[in-house]
Parts: structure tokens; sequence; C-alpha cells
């Protein structure tokens, strides 16, 4: 073969191997994200299943709405932030990339990456939005929870995921936080901004008597709110997938550190088990059980990378045991009414994570800044606690002043798929509140 031509064919080899690459970073994170997707169904399912009949549409259905309308709000403004703003509230050069009218934001052959990667982080965004949505059911008006859910989505979380979920962000420049699973930005952020919501949205009608004691409000139906919480489970699976990214070559953390997805795999499996084990232990109660795994993901999403699997078992494990006393404690001490546990799920298990990878991988290096310790992971455990609760608590106070935030007494008592939806979700069967009227107010 002449030198001329093995040099064409070499040339063609290197291109159809860059492109291969391509492609399979393509392939990669579309399905993740359609993988994602299951986590919204399964959102569904659980808060329909965990309401009462006279609710189960409108729980539902204020989900649908607020993921139609965050995924235009996050491409015009959430994927800027995420980009604009590593540095803290200075807008970095990169953002003007990332602007909507950019030649990066829409069909460019020149660019396999940014629409692939934007969609996954939608994704995201659509799922810390949702965190909130199991916790304020039965009571808030759609149009409220849908301001807030975008605020959340499209703002709050990705300020957050700027800081401490990018290569580049101070969070991880200054203090050496290690946070791969998005323990901090997504559930800290979103169980904290629910907290701020609860304070000023109120318990429901019922939920607590006159000396203070605690009335159960039990869902109708724990068999979807069951199978609701293993679609979760398993769209982290395309969640946690979404946090590697790929090279071509091998497999890197959002922080550019080396990882696999064998150890992905490994920590994630071990987490969810642990955590389920732990719940189970501490209540017996099958909703709990199911929520355990959520909080075992989160309680070792911070160190999945380096994590020996069955220490990951054992952090989530530990979680498991405690978060459900803290939402007890939410309930009977500060009267919280959180109808999924979802703050202390996805803030208190944020919260553990953070603080279990700052004790056990301390030393552990980032690629980019100090490596990690105790101190700089509760230093940006303490960031995304104020990140997540300020704006839930202020832009809830201000929908409350302006009649935005809550249903009406009698439309809560009636059952909000009349007032909000108007359909019901069993018009064949006989439910109190359609007919002669709640026979007390926890019904």
């Amino acid at each position: 073969m002449e030198p001329a031509e093995l040099q064409t064919k070499i040339e063609a080899l290197e291109a159809s191997l860059k492109m291969a690459t391509a492609v399979n970073t393509e392939v990669f994170y579309w399905w993740c994200t359609a993988l994602m997707l299951s986590i919204h169904a399964g959102f569904l399912a659980y808060e329909m299943g965990a309401s009462r009949a006279k609710n189960a549409l409108a729980s539902g259905i204020k989900n649908l709405v607020a993921f139609a309308f965050l995924i235009p709000f996050f491409y015009f403004v959430g994927w800027f932030i995420y980009n604009a703003f590593p540095t803290g509230f200075t807008m970095s050069e990169a953002g003007a990339n990332n602007l909507p009218w950019s030649s990066a934001m829409g069909p460019n052959l020149a660019d396999n990456a940014t629409g692939i990667f934007w969609a996954a982080f939608t994704l995201f965004a659509a799922t810390t939005a949702s965190i909130m949505s199991g916790a304020v059911i039965e009571r808030i008006r759609i149009s409220g929870f849908t301001i807030l859910a975008i605020a959340l989505g499209s703002v709050v979380w990705i300020l957050g995921a700027s800081w401490g979920w990018h290569p580049e962000g101070w969070l991880t420049a200054s203090w050496g936080l290690h946070d791969i699973g998005a323990a901090g930005c997504v559930h800290m952020v979103a169980g904290f901004f629910t907290l701020g919501v609860l304070i000023n949205l109120g318990p429901r009608i019922g939920r607590f008597n006159a000396d203070g004691s605690v009335n159960e409000i039990n869902g109708h139906n724990m068999p979807m709110s069951l199978i609701g919480l293993m679609l979760i489970v398993m769209g982290f699976f395309g969640f946690l997938g979404g946090c590697i990214i790929y090279t071509g070559d091998t497999w890197m953390t959002i922080y550019n550190t080396p990882t696999t997805l064998s150890a992905f795999a490994f920590n994630t499996l071990m987490g969810v088990a642990g955590g389920m084990l732990g719940c189970y232990l501490v209540t017996r109660d099958p909703f709990w059980m199911m929520s355990g795994a959520l909080v075992g993901v989160i309680s070792s999403a911070p160190g999945l990378d380096v994590y020996y699997p069955p220490l990951a078992f054992m952090i989530s494990f530990a979680g498991g045991c405690v978060i459900p006393k803290l939402n007890e404690l939410l309930l009977t001490k500060f009267k919280i009414d959180d109808a999924v546990g979802a703050v202390a799920v996805h803030g208190f298990g944020g919260v553990w994570g953070l603080v279990a990878c700052g004790i056990f991988a301390s030393g552990y290096p980032n690629a980019e800044g100090p490596a990690i310790s105790f101190l700089g992971q509760v230093q940006s455990m303490l960031v995304f606690a104020v990140l997540g609760f300020l704006p839930g608590y202020v832009l809830s106070y201000v929908l409350k002043m302006f009649g935005l935030l809550r249903s009406s007494e009698a439309a809560e008592l009636a059952g909000l798929d009349l007032a909000e939806v108007p359909v019901k979700a069993y018009p064949e069967s006989r439910i109190p509140a359609f007919g002669d009227g709640a026979l007390s107010p926890a019904e």
C-alpha cells in the first residue's frame, strides 16, 4: 500500500472512531434520560396512592402540569445558569455559549453533546421539583405548586449544581466538595425548599387535634404507592448513570475523576438494600421500607465512586434507621405535615450523605481543588440547606399572601379532584366526600 493511501485510511479510521465515540455518548445519555422518565411515572403512582381517593387525580395532575412547564423554562433559563455561575454569583464567559439563541442550543451537526446533556439535566431538574410534590398533596393549589416547581427546578437547584456539581464549581474548587450522586444539589436543596414551603402551607385539615395529637391520614392505595416507589428506584439507575461522563475510552465523574459503571452498580444496589433494611427494622412499615430504598441511594450518593460496597451498605443502613425517626420528630414536635416524608428522606438523607462522605472518604482527591474533607463536606452541606430553604420559604410566603398557595377549606374537605381537575378518579365508587360530605376532616 502506498504511503499516501495508508495515510488516507488512517485518517478515515480516526474520523470513524471519533464519530463512534460521539454517537455512543449520545446513545448512553439518550437512554439514561428515558430511564429517568420512569422516576416521574413512579412519583405519579406513589403520590396518587398516598392520597385519599378524593384527591388522587389532583395529586397526579399537578406533577404533569409542572413537568410540562418545567422543560421550556429549563431550556431558556436553567442550562444557562449551570454554565454561567460555577464561581458563585459572578457570571462566567461559558454561559454565553448556552444562551437559548446560541448555535449550541439547537440542531447542530458539529455538536453531539449539548442537546443530550441538556436533556439529562432537564430530567434532573424535573426530578428535583417532583421531590417537593408528594409532601404538599391534598391541600396545595395546582397553580401555586407549578410556580414553586418551576422556581425549584429551573433556578434554585441548578444554581446549587453549578456551585457544587460542576468541575469548576466553587464548593469543589475551594472546599473540596465531593458529591457524585447529587445528594446535595438535588436532594438536600429540594428537601429544604420543601420544608420552607410546608411551613407556610400548613398541615392538612384534620391532621392534628386541638391538643396537638396526630391523626393518621392514610392513602387510598398502598400497592400503587409501593409500585411507584419501585419505579422511582429503577429510574435512579438512569439518574446515576447520567452522573457519569463517557469520554470514549473511559468513564469520568462529574468532577473529571476516573470511575467505572461497576463502582456505581456495586454501591447503588448495596445502598438500596441497606436503606430498605434499616427503615424496615425501625418501622415495619412497607411504605417506609420502600422509602428506605431512596434513603439508601441518597445516603451513599456522594461517594458512589470510592466506597467499598459493604461500607455503602452500612452508611445507607444507618440512614435507614435514623431518617424515619427524624420524620416522626418533624411531625410530632414541629407539627410539619409532610405527607410522604420528603423532607426527611431527601433533605436529611442528603445531609447524612454529605457528612458521611466527609467521614469515610476524607483524603480522596478531586481533580480540581482540595481533597475531600469533613469540614468541606459540612460547609457545603450548610450552603445547600440555606440555598434550598430560603427561596422555598420566601416564594411560598409571597404566594400565600396572594392566595395562590392553598386551596380553600371547602375544596379541601370536598376533595381537590372536584375543585382542581375536575374529574373523579373512581366515578363508579361511592366516596364520602363526593356524596354526603366527608365524615370527618381526616377522611
